[in-house]
Order: structure tokens, then sequence, then C-alpha cells
């Protein structure tokens, strides 16, 4: 194999590659990429077992092939070099790397493509497509809502399922939920309620544009999505997700609303004396919402931000990151939260209200 091409078309790749793959063991078939030259577009592959990723860039092919390579030290090669033309040849289980610009060369170890894994095929008939600025704000408005806690394995995804004409994710530790949903086509075909890992969605906010197509195949046990030249697919969580139609009231008796961006300042500042339980206190008075802290050895923050409120007065007590966490994935001027007391869920909502929501219970005062 042997090929030509620029260093900044493969940088980017390489870059997102080294994303998915978690082994750092260089004798590893799962520490390297699978590269294959054909028709002057160079396939690139890279796995974790569970997460799989393809794309395709141009180059210019002399010979074709395949072979892969220990991704980490590939990636620091194309990192140290100058932009410009490089050149890539496999022989004898070698690869060796040559910017032209630069009188360098590297020689890597390679492992026969044959090693690498097999990657699922989908069924090219069920695929859907929906707006990827629409799936990647879904994915903003939930995933960091997802549990940590191994134990509860079912919790560490977020839900993804199809109801009627819209899509929705849910994600939830216990202590909040994250819901949100779209419009779709009619057309697109029923899938169950599946729980998507977080790593896939990740990688797509962190890699998709805001313009055209995403387009989505979701099997028993598989979910793949393909948007621009990327391929990606994610074994899913198994498990059954909570029933999160329980958990989000129905009703609340009270609500106040405040500026977001005056609210986060306010949490920020305040921040500097939580403890690590986290806890602060909401006193809401009419007109004036006031943020403390615990008090502690080190002292206390207190800060009142003016709000729209009637009710009489009220304390709650919130974990700080549960109020930070929605507050910065939403994008509207005013939020409004919903109460009825102390002891029972909340309810945050942009105002006027939206496609999403987020629940989070209080904590004890």
């Amino acid at each position: 194999m042997k090929f030509s091409c620029e260093r900044s078309v493969l940088l980017k790749e390489i870059g997102i590659a080294q994303e998915i793959i978690a082994s750092k063991n260089a004798i590893s078939i799962l520490s390297n990429i699978y590269l294959e030259a054909v028709n002057d577009t160079l396939i690139i592959k890279a796995t974790d077992i569970k997460v799989n990723f393809e794309t395709k860039v141009p180059v210019t092919v002399v010979e074709s092939g395949a072979t892969t390579v220990f991704c980490d030290k590939f990636l620091g090669i194309l990192s140290s070099i100058p932009e410009g033309e490089l050149e890539f040849e496999h022989v004898d289980m070698k690869v060796i790397i040559k910017p032209t610009t630069k009188k360098v060369k590297f020689q890597l170890r390679s492992i026969a493509s044959d090693n690498f894994p097999m990657f699922p095929t989908p069924n090219e008939e069920k695929f859907f497509s929906m707006p990827i600025k629409d799936f990647k704000e879904m994915i903003h408005q939930t995933v960091f809502a997802v549990s940590d806690d191994e134990s509860r394995y079912y919790m560490t995804g977020v839900l993804f399922e199809k109801t009627d004409s819209k899509v929705n994710m849910v994600a939830t530790d216990g202590r909040r939920l994250a819901f949100i949903n779209k419009d779709i086509n009619n057309e697109v075909p029923d899938f169950f309620g599946v729980i998507v890992p977080p790593k896939i969605l990740t990688i797509i906010t962190k890699r998709a544009g805001d313009e055209g197509l995403i387009s989505i195949l979701v099997t028993d046990k598989t979910i793949f999505v393909r948007f621009g030249s990327y391929e990606l697919s994610s074994v899913l969580i198994e498990g059954q997700f909570p029933n999160y139609h329980r958990v989000i009231p129905e009703n609340h008796e009270y609500y106040f609303t405040l500026n977001r961006i005056e609210t986060l300042d306010a949490l920020k500042r305040v921040s500097l004396f939580v403890e690590k339980s986290h806890r602060i206190y909401l006193s809401l008075t009419p007109g004036v919402l006031a943020i403390a802290s615990e008090e502690s050895e080190l002292g206390i923050a207190n800060e009142e931000i003016p709000c729209r409120y009637d009710g009489e007065p009220i304390l709650i007590a919130m974990n700080y990151r549960y109020m930070e966490e929605p507050f910065k994935v939403m994008s509207d001027n005013d939020i409004s939260i919903y109460f009825t007391d102390t002891s029972k869920a909340i309810t945050i909502k942009p105002e006027p209200a939206s496609d999403f929501l987020h629940v989070v219970m209080p904590m004890q005062s």
C-alpha cells in the first residue's frame, strides 16, 4: 500500500479515531486504526468493540492495500510535522511515513488488517433522517444527566424512543431527569425505546456541524448513525429504563421566573463556598430569589437576584450542580421553575415553554 495526501486531511480524522479507541496497548489490535487505500480514497476505521467509527478521505493512491497502525503514535507523528504533503508506504509489516517538507522519516510497525474486527452491516432500508441540529440539541439537553453508577447500568445511557410523530431522548440518574422531544416524519420506522451509551452521542456533538441531516438506524442491539463522511455505530445498553412518565409532575401549584445568565452568574459566585454536598439554599420571596451556600468554617456566600414571583416565602435546598447544568445547556433568556412544596420535585422549563424540560429532586434542608 502506498499513498500521499496533505497532513491536514489526515490529522482531524485520526484525532477522531483516537477518541474512539479505549486501549493504549501498542500490541493490541484495538489500539490500532484500520487504513485501506483504494480508488484515490483512504478508508479509516477505529473501534473499541462497542463503538465503531468509519470515514473516507481523498488521497492519491499509488498502490492499493490495507493495514493497521498504532493510532496514538500515528497521531503523534502527524501532530509533530508541519503542514504539507506526506507519503505513506506499507512494506513488510512496517509503515514508513515521510513528510515532503522535512528530511525526516518515521517507521511504525503494523498489524495485518485481517486481524481488525469486522463492523456490523446495517439494513440500508431502515435508516431515517432528521435535521442534525435537532439531534444535537436533543443530546445537549440530556446527556449530562446520565448516571455514573455502574450498578444501575440501565441509567448510564440516554433513552431514545419514537412515539407517534416524535422522537424522545431522556436521561436520569435517579435524582434528576432531562427530557426532550422533536417532531419527525410519520414515515419513520417504529422502534422500541433503546438506551444509547454517552460515548457515541458525545462524539456526534463534538464532530457534527449544524447543517444538513443525520441518518439513524435503530436495531435491537445497535444504533447506526451517519453524517457527512462519517459512519458510527454503537452497541446499546441492555436493561429496562425507568418509567420516566411517573417522574415528570403533571402540574405544580407555584412557579417563579428568572433571567438565565444572571442566575448562572450568581450560582458561580455562590459556588465558591459550596461544600462536597453541593447543597445550596433558594430563599424565595415576592420579587426576590436569594441563593446561599451552606455555612461552613470558611464562611458563607449569599446573593439576591430579581425574579417574577408573588407567592408565600419558601426555602428549598437544591444540589448546586443539578441547578447549574440545565441552565448551561439552555439558550433561552428566561427560565421558569415550577414547584409545589420543598419535598417534591421541581420542574425547570424555558420561558416560553419549549420541547424540553428538566426535573430535579430537592435535597433535605
